[in-house]
């Protein structure tokens, strides 16, 4: 529910039919590999494409850089690269950031535009900024805004980098995931500012983060309720690989149950305590890839069927430093992860187990 009355307002007058183009990609349903379908306008009625248009959905408008319209047939598996987020989540993060009539808000992640077009209902559009990444994405989220009637700054460049030509800003709203927040960007905020980020990593997991800015580089928030995800900004974004090979290692029986890297918290906890690491898998068959030192760890069912085996090779203990981690969160009580607080200072940036109960409990170092 919303209850800020400019953001209700900017929700009934935004139409999000004119962000959406003339095609989604819409994914299979079935288990295993994502099969996107393009979904044309052309190819609905009039009532029927605003029907879906209004749903309270994410609609992906590109994979691998490849928009919906220019697609010549379904796509098996790929990488959603642009997306008209579900409404509902923009809405309620620009009531979380305290957006107002009059700030300086620098949006980073255009995407389709619809973001910014709320963003600039309630900021005034003076007043908006906005950084895409992807050129294609940009010049389509361009004439989406104009023909909407929005005209604010539109910027195609490295959001990750902001766009300091129209610093300082009160507000920075990331529509993307990071796996740090870049310094570069501190400095662009006025000191009690705030950057609304999602922050994520090489394991898919995600938490969203209210920090408010302090001078000299640092700033210091808590993580927010609920499980909002955002793709991650290109620049952060995992080595490149072909498929791999699970080779033997060293085995001996876990100390977790894998299948608690299925939680949202713990999950999180993981990529925490193995930055380099990517996360296949689910249930109890996990699987951990650190393509730079070619470190494996592969969690399965022992075959007696009691408890867990690991097999672990390569210089990093991938498995052993996520056992620590989440065995520590556990024992604090399992708590959500708007529980834990980050903080960033000059020299290293912290995501802190932060529960009432425990304060300046134990933290992690972020890879920056």
């Amino acid at each position: 529910m919303l209850h800020n009355p400019e953001v209700r307002r900017a929700a009934q007058t935004v139409p999000r039919e004119v962000f959406l183009g003339s095609a989604i990609y819409r994914p299979s349903s079935a288990p295993g590999v994502t099969v996107w379908t393009p979904t044309r306008r052309d190819g609905m009625t009039t009532d029927e494409w605003l029907r879906l248009t209004y749903e309270n959905q994410t609609w992906v408008t590109q994979i691998d850089g490849v928009l919906a319209e220019d697609a010549v047939g379904p796509v098996t598996g790929g990488t959603p690269t642009s997306s008209s987020t579900l409404p509902g989540v923009v809405l309620w993060m620009l009531e979380q950031a305290g957006i107002a009539h009059g700030q300086r808000v620098l949006v980073l992640g255009t995407g389709t535009g619809l973001s910014t077009a709320y963003v600039c209902e309630v900021a005034g559009e003076e007043n908006v900024t906005s950084v895409e990444t992807d050129p294609e994405a940009a010049e389509r989220a361009r004439k989406a805004l104009g023909e909407a009637g929005y005209s604010p700054a539109l910027v195609t460049a490295d959001g990750l980098r902001g766009h300091p030509d129209r610093a300082p800003y009160d507000v920075v709203i990331a529509f993307c995931s990071m796996r740090h927040v870049p310094y570069g960007l501190l400095q662009q905020i006025t000191p009690g500012g705030t950057l609304l980020v999602t922050l994520s990593g090489w394991g898919a997991a995600y938490g969203l983060v209210r920090l408010i800015v302090e001078r000299g580089n640092a700033a210091r928030g808590q993580f927010l309720p609920g499980y909002t995800s955002f793709m991650m900004a290109r620049q952060h974004g995992h080595p490149p690989h072909g498929p791999f090979e699970l080779l033997p290692g060293q085995e001996r029986p876990s100390r977790i149950d894998p299948a608690r890297l299925d939680d949202w918290t713990g999950r999180f906890v993981a990529q925490l305590a193995a930055p380099s690491a990517e996360r296949f898998g689910a249930g109890a068959e996990q699987v951990l890839l650190d393509v730079a030192t070619g470190s494996q760890a592969r969690v399965r069912a022992a075959e007696n069927g009691e408890g867990w085996t690991v097999s672990r090779r390569g210089p990093i203990d991938l498995w052993s430093s996520i056992e620590d981690a989440v065995t520590t969160w556990q024992r604090h009580s399992s708590p959500h992860l708007s529980e834990f607080a980050m903080t960033i200072t000059p020299d290293a940036q912290r995501i802190w187990l932060d529960a009432p109960a425990v304060p300046h409990g134990p933290s992690w170092a972020l890879p920056v």
